[in-house]
C-alpha cells in the first residue's frame, strides 16, 4: 500500500495526529465542549488544536459562532476523508487485537538441525492440526540467528541464554548417554566400569561442553575419562552414524538414540551412567511484554509434549 508522502509526514507527527483527532471529534459532535468530553480534554485545548490544524493546512475547516460549530465546504470534504482513515485505523487496531487474542498467522521458527529434525519437527503436524489458522515457517539452522533482525517469532536454543533482554522458556533438558552397536560390543566386549572406556574406541563430539572429557554421573557418583578413538567431529549426526555402523562408543542425547535402542540397532553402554552436564532446550522469543497468541500456544504445546522424561 502506497501512502501519500505529505499525509505520511503529517500522520507520523504526534502533535499533528492529535490535531486531527480533535478535528474529527469536533466535526462529529458539532461542539467543542462535547469533543472535549469525548477526548477528556479541556475545550480550550481542542480549540487551539483546531486553529493549529487550520494554519498547517492553510484553509478554514470550521465556522465558529457563540452557539454552534459548522463545517465549511473544505471542512466537510476533509472530515469525510479523515473519518475514512480513522475508521481504517480502528479496524486495523481491532484486527491486530484479534491476532493477539486468537492463534493465527505465520509463525517463523528457527530450530537447530539435529534437535529440530529429531525432537521438534515430529510435534509440528499435531500442532498444525490443532491450530489450523497458524502457518509454521520453520528454518533448520545450526548458526545463532539474530531473532529481532531476522524476524523470528521463536527460536529453539540449547544451553544458557546469554542475552537477558530476550524472553526464554525452558522446554525440557537432557543428559547424554553412552551407546554402541551390538556388533561392536560383541567384537570388543562391553565396558563394565567407566574406567574401561579408555581402552575402547570412543567417538568424540568436539562441541560438547565437557570435551575432551566424558564426565559421567550415576546416583550422585561422578567419574571422568579422557576418551580416545578413531573418530571425532563437530557434527553430532556424523558421530551418531559412526556409532550405528559399529565404529565405536558415542555419547549422544537420549532422544536421538531412543528409536535405535528400541529396535536393537544400538545398545546402551554402562546403563545408569549419563553425562553430568544437563543441557536445557529453550524457546527464545523477542523482547517485549506482549507475546502473540500464535507464539504462546506453540511454545506451550511443545513444552507440554516434552514433559520431563520425554526428551
Amino acid at each position: 500500500m502506497q501512502i501519500n508522502r505529505a499525509w505520511n509526514a503529517f500522520i507520523v507527527s504526534y502533535e499533528g495526529f492529535d490535531d486531527l483527532i480533535a478535528f474529527a471529534a469536533v466535526a462529529g459532535t458539532g461542539s467543542f465542549r462535547a469533543a472535549g468530553a469525548e477526548l477528556s480534554r479541556d475545550p480550550s485545548v481542542i480549540s487551539r488544536r483546531l486553529s493549529q490544524l487550520e494554519r498547517r493546512l492553510g484553509v478554514r475547516l470550521l465556522v465558529r459562532t457563540t452557539r454552534s460549530v459548522t463545517l465549511t465546504e473544505a471542512g466537510t470534504f476533509y472530515f469525510r476523508r479523515v473519518r475514512s482513515v480513522l475508521d481504517e485505523l480502528d479496524m486495523a487496531t481491532r484486527e491486530v487485537g484479534d491476532f493477539a487474542a486468537s492463534p493465527q498467522g505465520t509463525l517463523k521458527v528457527s530450530l537447530p538441525v539435529s534437535i529440530g529434525r529429531e525432537l521438534i519437527a515430529p510435534l509440528i503436524p499435531d500442532f498444525l492440526l490443532k491450530f489450523p489458522q497458524i502457518h509454521v515457517d520453520a528454518h533448520f539452522l545450526d548458526r545463532t540467528v539474530d531473532i529481532v533482525r531476522e524476524g523470528f517469532d521463536v527460536v529453539i536454543r540449547t544451553g544458557t541464554i546469554k542475552d537477558s533482554s530476550l524472553i526464554a522458556k525452558r522446554l525440557t533438558s537432557f543428559r547424554s548417554i553412552l551407546v554402541a552397536a551390538p556388533a561392536y560390543l560383541e567384537a570388543r566386549g562391553a565396558p563394565e566400569c567407566v574406567e574401561d572406556l579408555q581402552s575402547h574406541a570412543s567417538l568424540g563430539f568436539t562441541t560438547h561442553g565437557d570435551w575432551p572429557l566424558w564426565i559421567l554421573e550415576k546416583n550422585g557418583e561422578r567419574r571422568s575419562v579422557r576418551p580416545g578413538g578413531p573418530y571425532s567431529a563437530n557434527s553430532l549426526e556424523a558421530i551418531f552414524e559412526a556409532a550405528v555402523k559399529g565404529v565405536g562408543i558415542a555419547m549422544v542425547p537420549p532422544w536421538m538414540a531412543a528409536p535405535y535402542l528400541a529396535d536393537g540397532r544400538l545398545s546402551e553402554v554402562l546403563p545408569g551412567w549419563c553425562s553430568v552436564r544437563d543441557i536445557g532446550i529453550n524457546a527464545v522469543m523477542p523482547p517485549g511484554a506482549l507475546i502473540p497468541a500464535k507464539t504462546r500456544v506453540f511454545v506451550d504445546e511443545i513444552a507440554k509434549a516434552l514433559l520431563p522424561g520425554d526428551a
